[in-house]
This record gives C-alpha cells, structure tokens and sequence, in this order.
C-alpha cells in the first residue's frame, strides 16, 4: 500500500497508522469514523487522507508489465 507519510496539508504523520486502520475498516468491517476517532485522527485533512486513499499498487504493477 501506497500511504502517504504526511498529511498533505498539515504534514502530519499519518501513515503510522494506516494499517491499523485497514484491518479495523476492511478486515472487522468496523465505521470508519470512530476507527479514526478512537486512532485519535482528528483534523479532517488527515482524515481526508485515510477516506480518499485508493489502492493503486496494482494496477501499476499490472501497467508496467504490458
């Protein structure tokens, strides 16, 4: 997964936290908002990071091989 370290606009670390997330959100199938909330992500920039990601990796990966 491509995370981005910081928050675009605050420059906040954000993928430290990342993983946890994934597996709460996609794994347990828990809200995403109170995932973030109880990971103590408050600013909605930063949340904006973790809603917004999209797993692009492999498409790439598939992109570059033809």
């Amino acid at each position: 997964m491509l995370m981005p370290v910081r928050c675009f606009t605050c420059g906040a670390v954000v993928a430290d936290k990342w993983e946890e997330y994934d597996k709460r959100v996609n794994v347990n199938h828990e809200d995403a908002g109170k995932v973030l909330d109880e990971l103590e992500v408050k600013r909605y920039c930063c949340r904006r990071m973790f809603l917004s990601n999209v797993d692009l990796i492999d498409e790439f990966i598939n992109t570059a091989r033809k």
